[in-house]
């Protein structure tokens, strides 16, 4: 029993010696890296397009909307700011095609349908995630992991 305690006792001391140790490497590592960025780098601030800000607030509002379907409460009224995917203004203005135009579509629809027919909200709020993936397959396909996770299952 006393073995099994100073063993742990010193590979408890032998770690905290390595994280010192990398602490001051790290540091070390953000000084220099400090120092060359102010030189040859200015800082810029990523600014959301009005689009990505749009998609950020459907998410949230699908999150919502996920919970309530699932929980079987009120669904509400169709959010009218969806509809602003028609207009609003994207990072890259040439993705504004045919296909997203498309895409943006049957999402509206889809949407629309869980609004107008509640008894098959899940169906018509998965058909509205199909529509995003479906689209960010083609165009930006970073944010698909998140957005499989409205699925209802």
């Amino acid at each position: 029993m006393k073995k099994i305690i100073l063993l742990i006792f010193v590979l408890t001391a032998l770690s905290c010696q390595k994280k010192e140790e990398t602490k001051a490497d790290n540091k070390e590592a953000c000084a220099d890296s400090t120092k060359t960025a102010g030189k040859d780098k200015k800082f810029e601030m990523y600014e959301m397009s009005e689009m990505a800000a749009l998609m950020e607030q459907m998410y949230v509002d699908n999150q919502r909307l996920k919970e309530r379907i699932k929980k079987g409460e009120t669904i509400g009224q169709f959010p009218s700011h969806f509809l602003k995917i028609h207009k609003a203004v994207m990072t890259d203005e040439s993705e504004n095609d045919a296909f997203f135009k498309e895409q943006a579509a049957n999402f509206i629809k889809a949407q629309e349908q869980i609004y107008k027919d509640p008894t098959n909200a899940k169906q018509h709020f998965n058909d509205g995630i199909d529509a995003c993936i479906k689209c960010h397959q083609q165009k930006c396909s970073g944010p698909i992991p998140k957005i499989k996770k409205l699925y209802i299952e």
